[in-house]
């Protein structure tokens, strides 16, 4: 996580402690609506905080992804090899991920109450 990102979730969580502070006095002096709306309010912020550290850990894999020995290829080469080796089987490539192999092991067994 860079500079930036650590302020704004910085930002976040006090935005979201300012709320909640909003919320216990809406809950002590004022009406249950206006309690209920800030207490949603406050969420927002600890969504975005989640929300930076996945594009934070995002970058961290691709950041590494890119460093990595591929051998002589690019960043591309080493996405490709990546999913080509998390393959299930061939059946399930040739039928664009509906059907698999039946020794498959992500394979879905058939119940015998199916039409």
């Amino acid at each position: 996580m860079n500079c930036s990102s650590r302020l704004l979730c910085a930002l976040y969580v006090a935005t979201s402690a300012g709320l909640v502070w909003t919320t216990v006095l809406e809950v002590r002096y004022g009406p249950v609506w206006a309690a209920c709306l800030f207490a949603a309010a406050s969420l927002v912020p600890v969504i975005a905080v989640v929300r930076e550290t996945v594009i934070a850990e995002q970058r961290r894999w691709l950041l590494e992804l890119v460093a990595r020995p591929t051998g002589g290829g690019d960043a591309a080469d080493a996405i490709v090899r990546a999913e080509l080796d998390s393959a299930c089987c061939e059946r399930w490539w040739t039928s664009l991920g509906s059907e698999h192999d039946a020794t498959c092991r992500h394979g879905m067994p058939r119940s015998s109450s199916a039409a």
